[in-house]
């Protein structure tokens, strides 16, 4: 098998290097091999070729179904988290009617009656911590983001059964706490039931609980349907696809299962890295106040999620860390050639959405956080890809970018907030996804009322 630019690091270390700093690994594979590398990692089969060009990437995702397959198998890595009927394992006519049965729970009409759900939420959470009193950002926003998929996606309020998510679903994510125990989903030697009391036998009880419990809300939901409960439970359990089929008990459980893990833990992430760039450069905090300002004191969550510059720090947030580090891996069909290089049928091919986001050529000081640059010019699909591409893009993007542009706009609006820690917040992996290494450590040190104290500016002043 032909295959470009291969790292010549011993395959053993390279998974190491992989599972424990896959940021590290990419960046100094990427040195070597700026565009196009070959890898033997874990977790997408043993070797699998890294893209991180824009043209080679648009060639992958726009040829999904013919040259290259995104196919479900090589996602099987996440079957003991997700369950095997999870939209991420399925290929072909089977995915595309899951993706359209889900699909018409994130539409705009629905985002709208989540906008004050969100707000209020928020700022719910974030009265919570005493002033100048030091809490983990990142505690605060996966606190926002649980709340919001209990009442999003469940329907729930308050009661037993929301208390009983609130302690189950933390437990399930657990394992991903450090690159450590997150190595348990790369080596499946380790996946071992020893009991309760080891790693891997306590997830597995743990699931077993959180599955009944869905379980239980499955069957209510189907035998009382209620036409007026706005929850994607409710939409998915009424669902039918073309030949009038609901999905099954299972089916429904694994979707909600995939659409729950994938909103939680990305999207606290996510708002916790964006509270820590306002902060960490306070210029764009004040900038992102007087626009929000200009929308008054009660602004529409739909206004909030339209501002231009709120818009630009929350693509530079999802730039400078992505949510996930690469698109889902695609299979190639037949032979092709990527970037003068040929490939043949069989290869594993993964773009990288970080190497991506990173590169000088798009984004001059990678490094550097500067949301003016989503002001200055708009970047192709390609280019910018937080949620991936083609077949496997994410599903709940647009609730999830929604989400956190609300939550960061709630948050400023209503709160003088401070870092703890002047050093360099620095990433980690999670699971499959980056978070703020040290959870973002934070204070409150004052209330704040809209408009306060700050000059009015148009939004054209922004550019």
């Amino acid at each position: 098998m032909q295959l470009p630019n291969l790292i010549k690091t011993p395959p053993f270390l390279q998974k190491l290097q992989w599972v424990s700093n896959p940021i590290h690994y990419m960046e100094n594979a990427a040195q070597q091999y700026p565009d196009i590398f070959t890898a033997r990692i874990i977790g997408f089969g043993d070797t699998v070729v890294f893209v991180n060009h824009p043209q080679a990437i648009q060639e992958i995702l726009t040829n999904d179904r013919k040259k290259f397959a995104a196919a479900g198998e090589l996602n099987r890595i996440v079957e003991p988290l997700l369950g095997k009927y999870s939209i991420l394992f399925l290929d072909g006519d089977r995915h595309k009617q899951q993706r359209k049965l889900v699909t018409p729970s994130f539409h705009r009409e629905r985002m709208q009656a989540y906008g004050q759900l969100i707000c209020n939420i928020s700022k719910k959470v974030f009265s919570q911590p005493p002033l100048n009193k030091p809490f983990l950002a990142r505690n605060l926003t996966q606190e926002i983001s649980m709340q919001i998929i209990l009442q999003a996606v469940f329907g729930l309020y308050e009661g037993e059964k929301i208390q009983k998510l609130k302690q189950l679903l933390p437990l399930l994510l657990e394992l991903f706490n450090s690159p450590l125990t997150s190595s348990l989903f790369f080596f499946p030697f380790l996946q071992q039931d020893l009991g309760a009391w080891s790693p891997w036998g306590k997830f597995l009880r743990d699931r077993q609980q959180i599955q009944q419990f869905l379980d239980a809300e499955i069957a209510e939901c189907q035998q009382r349907p209620d036409p007026e409960r706005i929850d994607i439970l409710s939409l998915l359990v009424s669902s039918r696809d073309e030949a009038g089929q609901a999905m099954t008990s299972q089916e429904l459980r694994d979707q909600l299962i995939t659409l729950i893990l994938a909103g939680y833990e990305t999207a606290a992430s996510a708002m916790a890295w964006g509270l820590y760039w306002i902060h960490h450069k306070p210029e764009i905090g004040e900038k992102l106040l007087q626009e929000l300002d200009t929308l008054g004191d009660s602004p529409d969550p739909m206004s909030i999620s339209r501002l231009p510059y709120l818009t630009a720090v929350c693509n530079e947030t999802l730039r400078i860390y992505p949510i996930t580090m690469f698109c889902f891996p695609r299979v190639v069909q037949e032979p092709v050639e990527l970037l003068g290089h040929p490939i043949d049928p069989g290869t594993i091919l993964i773009p990288s959405i970080y190497l991506t986001h990173h590169r000088e050529d798009l984004y001059s000081q990678s490094k550097e956080f500067q949301p003016e640059r989503f002001v200055k010019r708009q970047f192709s699909p390609y280019e910018f890809l937080p949620f991936g591409g083609g077949v496997r893009r994410c599903i709940g993007e647009a609730l999830a970018v929604f989400q956190i542009k609300l939550v960061l706009a709630t948050v400023l609006s209503h709160y003088k907030l401070a870092l703890v820690d002047r050093r360099p917040e620095q990433p980690q992996r999670r699971g499959f996804n980056i978070t703020p290494g040290s959870g973002v450590k934070m204070v409150v040190t004052g209330r704040r009322m809209p408009q306060e104290s700050l000059p009015k500016m148009t939004t054209t002043s922004i550019s």
